[in-house]
């Protein structure tokens, strides 16, 4: 697997945790969800992908 290929299956996670964060009920928490944003967040940092402009508000 390459960096790029890394990076866009990265990217695919952390878009899909994204929409399911956003759709989920109000004042529901999802603490292992979070986490998996957390992670992910983590990793493409690493790789030098800055996810502020990914980031669903």
């Amino acid at each position: 697997m390459t960096r790029e290929e890394m990076i866009e299956g990265l990217i695919d996670n952390y878009s899909d945790f994204q929409m399911i964060k956003r759709e989920m009920p109000e004042g529901v928490e999802n603490f292992f969800l979070d986490y998996k944003i957390k992670t992910t967040t983590a990793k493409l940092s690493a790789l030098g992908v800055n996810v502020e402009d990914i980031t669903i508000k």
